[in-house]
């Protein structure tokens, strides 16, 4: 959503709902029992893109101009693919049915309107029908639901679990739930519009006073369109998705949409039952028990009622957009329903609050959250120069509890890609990251489409900006396409280094993914030989992983100019933990299996003879 770097710098000031005094709770320290016996690693596409053939690129283009890509696109040989690339997951972003600029109107879609819509081709955070699909995604929009269940049965014969968006903070400012399943009445349809606040309202609103559009939008870039006249027919005015209640929201504002109501007054103060103490220990069996004769407000009805509908149509599990911004005893309601549908579900929340990370995965039974102010802000100014590597040890202590929770990523539709020049610069320069992301805990991994060869994002697509895959534009992308090669998915238009960089990727993910030593122990070895070892500098970083038979020692370095040579020192106490005696070792680099290195131990230490390139990483295995 645009904006929300904005609104997350200014969190603690801007989130009414941060009135949860969760630190309240104490919260076990004990690391938590890893649920999965191997790496999990998710392919994000931004499925509008992903199958675009169309190279127009026009700044604010049309679907005919600049074209879009369907469900269709995702072709067996597509899914196969990526699976081969070491994905276990994929998230189809941007399904559900949202807002737009197109006329659907021979299939029953009211025409949205330009002035609570962003960019041509829509936010896909600001949903317009829950219980059916974007129609620019089908060949047939009349089918567009049809058409989607079918790319979930291929992506399951391709051996994939599929996750898809729910937003449950926010919905779009012209809501029509025009596909509600029998029993469904819509949102906002019971509520009594003339107070400001209800428990059961599914809105908050400013009465007896009209919306009116912000001061400074230019609804497509200025083009003419007949419900482009400065006014959208809302009264009373309701409270923007982030909060905001005044009823001419600001341009920064999320004007797009309107705050869901989930029983928090608003002064701050809950309008629902508490978890009792203890229950941070629970499993989502208990909290699931727990709701079943507690009274909740309806918002939180309607939400569950549209998880369960997509996880009994085979979506194994969703990304949860803003979640902080909701009461995590909500997620404790809904998460503990669809585990007990599907207790292998897959439940990611955008949480950016590192105090509340311990409250939305145990508290709100979350399984997995972004780990993004932490190990990704590190990541990424350590190559821009800012901050050297020896925080990313303190971060994985600090965290040691959770980690396994914590998903890692260095690209997503928010973020600046990762070869972009505002982050990594390069391709090249992004690998020692992706090692270090993929490999310094037992937590998911995910990538964005198009990471993998080089994707910069040097488009302007209109409303969205270089340096950011546009969520907002009909857009093509570039490096992407040239994988796709007109729907071969084979990447016949790549370019060498691009092809190299995308089997550096295939190598990573994969080992990852059938690695024991990644989902054990980790334990850093930076800090001793930063003290003690010649040549080791703070733009190197390294540690080991090991469980059972299988150990594990990763070296990467973040810069780009020098090579680094160094004798690279094992500390005692991990040649003891390995139960190694005095001698030689191999080891052996699992990323291009080149060449070995010998590990000696003397004296219950061991020394690595290492040679490492600038943006060059190491995953070697101890061979015994």
């Amino acid at each position: 959503m645009i904006n929300k770097r904005i609104f997350v710098a200014g969190l603690a000031v801007t989130m009414l709902f941060s009135a949860c005094k969760t630190n309240d709770l104490k919260m076990s320290k004990a690391k938590e029992e890893v649920p999965a016996n191997k790496k999990i690693v998710v392919y994000q596409v931004f499925t509008r893109l992903f199958g675009n053939k169309n190279t127009t690129n026009k700044p604010w283009g049309t679907i005919e101009e600049n074209g879009v890509g369907k469900f269709n696109d995702f072709t067996p040989k597509a899914l196969e693919e990526i699976k081969n690339l070491g994905v276990t997951h994929i998230w189809y972003t941007g399904v559900p049915h949202h807002a737009l600029i197109r006329d659907y109107s021979a299939y029953g879609i009211s025409n949205d309107d330009p002035e609570v819509v962003k960019g041509r081709a829509g936010s896909p955070y600001a949903v317009k029908d829950y219980y059916n699909v974007n129609p620019d995604l089908a060949v047939n929009p009349a089918n567009r639901l049809q058409e989607f269940e079918e790319l979930i049965a291929r992506t399951h014969q391709a051996g994939l679990k599929l996750i898809i968006d729910i937003v449950p903070n926010h919905i779009a400012r012209k809501y029509e739930g025009k596909n509600n399943p029998e029993g469904v009445q819509d949102f906002g349809a019971n509520d009594d519009v003339n107070v400001e606040y209800a428990k059961n309202n599914n809105f908050y609103y400013i009465p007896n006073t009209h919306f009116e559009i912000p001061d400074g939008t230019i609804p497509l870039n200025g083009e003419k369109n007949p419900l482009v006249d400065g006014h959208f027919d809302e009264n009373p005015a309701k409270w923007t998705g982030n909060g905001s209640r005044k009823a001419k929201p600001n341009q920064d504002d999320w004007y797009e949409t309107v705050k869901v109501n989930y029983g928090i007054r608003p002064d701050g103060s809950k309008d629902f039952p508490e978890l009792p103490a203890g229950f941070d220990q629970k499993s989502y069996r208990e909290h699931f028990a727990f709701w079943q004769d507690k009274e909740v407000p309806d918002s939180w009805k309607k939400f569950k009622s549209i998880a369960l509908y997509w996880t009994a149509k085979g979506v194994d599990g969703f990304r949860f957009d803003m979640a902080e911004m909701v009461p995590y005893e909500f997620w404790s309601y809904m998460n503990s329903a669809i585990k007990v549908k599907n207790s292998n579900a897959f439940l990611l929340a955008e949480v950016y609050n590192p105090n509340e990370y311990r409250n939305y995965i145990r508290l709100g039974k979350m399984d997995y959250l972004y780990d993004k102010v932490e190990t990704y802000d590190k990541l990424k100014d350590i190559i821009r120069g800012k901050s050297s590597t020896a925080g990313l040890s303190d971060i994985q202590k600090g965290m040691a509890d959770i980690e396994h929770h914590m998903l890692h990523f260095l690209d997503n539709h928010d973020e600046q890609r990762l070869a972009s020049p505002e982050f990594a610069g390069s391709p090249e320069r992004g690998k020692p990251l992706m090692v270090v992301s993929t490999t310094i805990s037992t937590s998911p991994t995910m990538v964005y489409f198009g990471q993998e060869v080089g994707e910069a994002a040097n488009e302007n697509a209109g409303f969205g900006t270089h340096s950011r895959t546009s969520i907002f534009d009909y857009i093509g992308v570039p490096n992407h396409q040239r994988w796709m090669n007109g729907g071969k998915f084979d990447g016949g238009q790549l370019s060498e280094s691009e092809k190299n960089l995308r089997d550096f990727y295939k190598r990573l993910l994969n080992f990852s993914i059938k690695s024991s030593a990644l989902m054990g122990d980790f334990q850093e070895i930076h800090t001793v030989n930063l003290q003690d070892t010649k040549g080791y500098d703070e733009l190197l970083y390294s540690y080991v992983r090991w469980y059972a038979e299988q150990k594990l020692i990763v070296v990467a370095n973040f810069s780009s100019e020098k090579t680094n040579e160094f004798d690279l020192k094992i500390p005692s106490d991990i040649i003891s933990k390995w139960n190694l005696k005095d001698g030689s070792y191999e080891i052996v680099d699992q990323l291009y299996k080149n060449g070995s290195v010998q590990l000696k131990v003397a004296n219950g230490e061991g020394i690595a003879k290492i040679k490492i390139a600038p943006s060059e990483s190491f995953i070697f295995e101890l061979k015994q």
